[in-house]
């Protein structure tokens, strides 16, 4: 009996091993089918969007994904094997939202291995690391039936980015063919001649700016010339930047682009920084004074807005802080704008919390009837217009002379309606050129080929700056073993983009690309920073006036001598200017007590925060233990 009894223990035993043996590989087994993970994140940054999810529903051919992973533990940094398990991860989550339409296949390309040849083929690129190591790969190819994209090399610093790229490549094989988007700019956006990089053997053309090569990769991007009476039919999408001097010519056919059908996003801007002319015998003065505002004057009285190409907007609650000489100087007029400035409800800025606006202006006016104003950007009710001449070279002189209009300012804003034309007399004749006959009669007949007004709804974009553009406000470039990494620093790239998917009628991208920007800056903290400028802004201003006064007195003082008291005073003098040099003395002592004190309640608050977020939580987890502790003490007493 007692050995049945051991027996059916030892049965039982084997049989609970057995059981649980096999729950645990099917655990196993499961799990590295269906990997799932909890994102804990608050933009939830690890999940899969709902934009990159709307294209993976809509994939009805397969779509087969080539992953190239060296697997070569002693080539491979350590961050590249991490950053490869995360691209692992992410296209596993492709393949189970895409419900089958996704087939993923993965290679070790090893040093002359037929791996090696195939990511070539495709268009994936090794990394040589070290002088003399094995080159390694870390890339992506994806096709469906003849569309085929590559993602050369997948760098751990465009990691913020991975899943749009991912989702842009899918999108971008599932339909080939691409919105054709023309660019009007008298900049150099497309890239400069180099008469001096062609003289040396360095090539002869400078790269073009980021957002165009970046957008690019998603649509047939086409250079309009600043010239054009008409828009090439195959237009989609119009993107104007900068329109300096544009003629009645130029404006004529963007008025017509936009009456036939055609979307515009126009990016005006009464200074704009980045235009600077290199003209032969200009100097410095002329270059600092040249003009460099941009404006549709004809096409907005049209739609009813104006544009002061004379101000720039500043405010305090966007205010950014740039290095001069050493310290951070507020420059009021260059925004850093945060969601208290981006329209959340809009599709284009949803998904965006930080653009960069340097030296922008503001739209007012009502709009004409039978269109409707939507804005996109603002600024807050702290800000006021100033003079575009000296916002660039008197930033600090801006803030102390501040005076909030308490007034929110429209940055950019979009139309949408019928448009009727601003050209209703037809197209603009030519400008006469001296020497024409001026009793030539200059009257034509009536233009009957000219739109009047649009049949459909149309959409104009228009936006108050242009150099957000620029790689300098929006973008860092690194150069990672001869390929040029791109990484963004803010939003202003995203806009662009999102508006031109907006416009082109595709707008899953958005919502993936937009979040890849996302910032949490510390809202609360730029207010208070405000609030406690504004507190000692009157102040400063009346001291150094005083100052200025002293000063002004003391000068007169020396230049109201006798004549022959060249060098000596009246005691009456001596005794005035002593008054003035203590006078002046006190008041540089005051000056510097009340920018301490500024600078002392900046310090401190930013010390409290500090304070707050490494010692709130511990402190917090501490007092709920002890409150546990001591009500489970009460229940236990109690019984």
């Amino acid at each position: 009996m007692n050995q049945q009894k051991q027996f059916q223990t030892f049965l039982y035993s084997t049989i609970g091993i057995a059981v649980m043996f096999l729950v645990v590989v099917a655990v196993n087994v499961i799990s590295g089918v269906m990997k799932a993970r909890v994102d804990l994140t608050a933009g939830r940054i690890f999940t899969l969007s709902a934009g990159t999810k709307a294209i993976l529903a809509k994939l009805d051919t397969p779509v087969e994904v080539r992953f190239y992973y060296s697997k070569n533990e002693n080539a491979m940094p350590e961050q590249f094997k991490n950053y490869a398990q995360r691209v692992e991860d992410l296209l596993s989550e492709f393949r189970q939202a895409a419900k089958g339409k996704i087939e993923i296949k993965k290679f070790n390309p090893e040093p002359d291995s037929d791996a090696e040849d195939s990511a070539n083929l495709d268009g994936v690129q090794g990394q040589q690391f070290g002088i003399v190591g094995d080159k390694i790969y870390l890339g992506i190819a994806i096709s469906m039936l003849d569309s085929k994209v590559a993602l050369p090399f997948l760098s751990p610093d465009r990691e913020k980015l991975l899943e749009y790229d991912l989702a842009r490549a899918v999108s971008r094989v599932a339909n080939p063919k691409k919105p054709v988007v023309g660019v009007m700019s008298p900049l150099q956006i497309f890239g400069q001649m180099n008469p001096m990089m062609m003289r040396m053997g360095q090539g002869g053309k400078t790269d073009p700016w980021v957002f165009i090569s970046e957008l690019k990769n998603d649509f047939d991007v086409k250079q309009i010339q600043m010239d054009v009476d008409k828009i090439d039919d195959d237009v989609e999408v119009l993107l104007v930047v900068h329109p300096k001097a544009i003629s009645d010519k130029a404006q004529y056919a963007i008025d017509q682009f936009v009456l036939r059908g055609g979307k515009l996003a126009a990016f005006l801007d009464p200074h704009c920084v980045i235009d600077t002319p290199n003209m032969p015998g200009m100097n410095q003065l002329q270059q600092m004074t040249a003009e460099k505002s941009s404006s549709l004057p004809k096409l907005l009285k049209a739609w009813g807005l104006e544009f002061d190409v004379a101000k720039v907007a500043a405010d305090m609650t966007f205010v950014t802080r740039i290095n001069r000489g050493g310290k951070p100087d507020a420059a009021p007029s260059v925004l850093s704008l945060t969601s208290e400035g981006i329209n959340t409800n809009d599709v284009v800025t949803s998904q965006i919390d930080h653009l960069l606006l340097p030296f922008g202006g503001a739209f007012s006016g009502t709009p004409a009837e039978g269109l409707k104003q939507t804005v996109l950007l603002k600024t807050t009710k702290a800000s006021q217009l100033v003079e575009a001449a000296m916002s660039e070279y008197m930033g600090e002189q801006v803030s102390k002379d501040f005076a909030s209009t308490g007034k929110e300012l429209p940055l950019a804003v979009r139309l949408t309606g019928k448009f009727k034309t601003a050209f209703p007399d037809g197209k603009p004749t030519d400008v006469p050129k001296p020497g024409d006959d001026k009793d030539k009669k200059t009257d034509k007949p009536a233009d009957t080929a000219s739109l009047k007004e649009s049949a459909k709804d149309g959409v104009v974009i228009l936006v108050g700056d242009a150099d957000m553009l620029y790689d300098q406000f929006s973008v860092r470039v690194q150069d990672f073993f001869g390929q040029k990494i791109v990484s963004y620093m803010n939003g202003n790239i995203s806009m662009v983009q999102n508006m031109v998917e907006q416009l082109s009628g595709d707008s899953n991208l958005i919502a993936v690309r937009s979040r890849a920007t996302m910032s949490r800056p510390f809202t609360v903290v730029q207010k208070m920073k405000a609030q406690a400028e504004d507190r000692y802004r009157a102040k400063l201003k009346d001291l150094e006036k005083s100052l200025q006064e002293t000063q002004t007195k003391l000068g007169e003082l020396q230049k109201n001598k006798d004549t022959g008291q060249r060098f000596i005073m009246s005691p009456e003098q001596q005794a005035e200017v002593k008054n003035f040099q203590k006078r002046q003395a006190e008041v540089k002592q005051e000056l510097k007590l009340v920018r301490r004190s500024l600078n002392r309640d900046i310090d401190s608050l930013e010390t409290r925060l500090k304070w707050l977020n490494i010692a709130g939580m511990p402190l917090l987890v501490t007092i709920s233990g002890i409150s546990l502790a001591v009500v489970k003490r009460k229940k236990t007493a109690a019984k």
